[in-house]
């Protein structure tokens, strides 16, 4: 019998990912008595590392870059850097090889990227720090409105002046252009635009969609601002501060324990169930669950309101992820490779190319040139492998598992077991091999986790999907997860808040979707005696 088994709980949140320890914190804070339940052996969800690859280089298992955790209040309001959290920075935030051995570079300090844009195109300079001027006085605002509960009132009693002194319907104007016209726009050179979309690609937007274009502007000035951080010593590092601030308030945590039902009595949460056994009574539940794991099936449909219900049989899922770890003996040979290395290396031939492939995923075709993101964590966090070394990591998007209607390289199946992730896997390493002539030569081990081997780690990335359903705009904002929910995180069952990535604001380890969900709850208990503890 779990030691947590027979307490009485003020909450239950299912899920020790980002965003249920975000939750669980908010709610301890508040003077609740909060169990977090996870069924994995490792709390984390995806923000976790091991040593599987090779023992003497640590990987991040899923995410590894954090510019959202820099930026979201619900993260940086909890000052994990006083439990133990460091954060590390590359030489250079982002890099995209280009032609012939040239490079578009991000930096934290922005003459800097605009003198290397200017270098490649004159008059790009210019361009790139109008650019940051608008983010100067949108970006704050609009950040909070993302990432607070839906509607976003004061920060968007904030953004709406801010919009009008950067240039009002103009400015609105560029914000909804698809990002491959955005570039083209802004930009007489390449090098402006390929950055502008390979952080677009971070999503599973097409790049000829409007929704494309403000998202590559966000994570392109997010890089610039704040950088793409990494915790030292691997992204568990995260996770651990977050888990040891939360038992320093007296939360319990409880591992390997899979919740497998929600009880509901009269539309009223009571409490959870496990697969051995447990019952778990509480009066709230914050579940950082995927939506269709919540609703389609730890909650008897009948305990739903119908209008969700109905809502969920049009819930669509993110595409599949293929992710590759490579343990290097040297650093990556990069063709003309920067001084200032990149932490992050985007890699594709063209903003075209990118549409391109984009678009091909989107319509369940596996591409043949997989735009890759790419991951330089020795380079980032000199911890992660020996000197000399370079714990290195690539991902794509692919079409879900059972989406897959073609290969437009001929040789993958679409069922994602073990030979088609390794035949995709050589496609991507190909792709660096193009960039970086003899990587191959520098392989000492390998891992692939394809989207059943994604899944089946992280029970969230359904099929592969890392964002907890599309980001498309269909399904954002007040249409997160479904239009029933109005974007928030009661779900209509008294005490049950859903709090994971499917809910508003949607994917990224920025812990607002837990914060919403934790707010939710203290807000719908106002009115009970319950004590708050004094925080010095």
């Amino acid at each position: 019998m779990s030691p947590a088994a027979g307490r009485a709980y003020d909450a239950v949140v299912i899920g020790a990912g980002p965003n249920g320890l975000v939750a669980a914190n908010l709610l301890a804070d508040a003077g609740w008595r909060v169990l977090v339940l996870e069924a994995q052996a490792t709390a984390g969800g995806a923000v976790r590392s091991d040593r599987e690859v090779h023992p003497d280089f640590v990987h991040d298992t899923f995410s590894a870059f954090y510019p959202l955790a820099l930026a979201s209040r619900a993260m940086t309001g909890l000052q994990l850097e006083d439990h133990g959290l460091v954060w590390e920075h590359a030489p250079a935030v982002l890099g995209h090889p280009f032609g012939d051995g040239q490079w578009a570079l991000l930096h934290r300090d922005r003459a800097r990227t605009a003198a290397g844009l200017e270098a490649l195109h004159p008059g790009d300079s210019h361009a790139w720090l109008e650019l940051c001027r608008t983010w100067d006085r949108i970006g704050p605002s609009l950040i909070d409105g993302l990432t607070t509960p839906f509607p976003p009132v004061r920060a968007g009693a904030r953004l709406l002046p801010a919009i009008v002194k950067a240039g009002g319907l103009d400015t609105v104007r560029r914000l909804a252009t698809p990002v491959a016209s955005l570039g083209r726009e802004l930009f007489g050179g390449e090098a402006g635009g390929l950055l502008l979309a390979g952080n677009a690609g971070h999503a599973d937007f097409p790049l000829s969609s409007p929704g494309s274009g403000v998202f590559g502007v966000l994570m392109t000035m997010l890089g610039q601002t704040v950088g793409f951080p990494v915790p030292r010593g691997g992204a568990q590092s995260l996770t651990d501060a977050l888990v040891a601030r939360f038992t320093s308030l007296g939360g319990d945590l409880v591992l390997d324990a899979e919740v497998t039902r929600v009880v509901v009595r009269d539309r009223r949460v009571t409490g959870v169930e496990t697969r051995d056994g447990e019952r778990y009574d509480a009066r709230t539940v914050v579940a950082d669950v995927a939506a269709p794991h919540l609703f389609g099936g730890l909650v008897d449909a009948d305990d739903l309101p119908p209008r969700l219900v109905r809502g969920m049989r049009d819930f669509e899922l993110d595409p599949g992820t293929v992710k590759v770890d490579w343990a290097l003996s040297g650093q990556v040979p990069w063709t003309n490779s920067p001084i200032d290395v990149p932490g992050t290396v985007h890699i594709a031939d063209s903003v075209e190319e990118m549409t391109q492939t984009l678009a091909q995923v989107s319509s369940g075709v596996v591409p043949d040139k997989p735009f890759l993101l790419t991951g330089q964590m020795t380079t980032s966090d000199p911890s992660r492998s020996p000197a000399g070394t370079e714990s290195f990591w690539a991902y794509t998007h692919v079409p879900q598992p059972g989406a897959t209607r073609g290969d437009a390289g001929g040789e993958i199946s679409g069922r994602w077991d073990h030979d088609d992730c390794e035949r995709f896997a050589d496609r991507m390493q190909a792709r660096i091999e193009a960039r970086a002539p003899g990587f191959g030569d520098l392989v000492m081990a390998r891992r692939v986790l394809g989207p059943h081997d994604l899944e089946a780690r992280n029970a969230n990335l359904i099929g592969g999907a890392v964002n907890g359903g599309t980001s498309q705009l269909h399904q954002e904002l007040v249409f997160r997860p479904v239009p029933a929910m109005r974007g928030r995180a009661a779900t209509g069952v008294t005490g049950l808040f859903l709090g994971s990535a499917s809910a508003h604001p949607g994917g990224g380890v920025h812990g607002a979707a837990g914060a919403n969900a934790a707010r939710a709850a203290l807000w719908q208990h106002r009115t009970r005696a319950v004590p708050r503890r004094r925080t010095t």
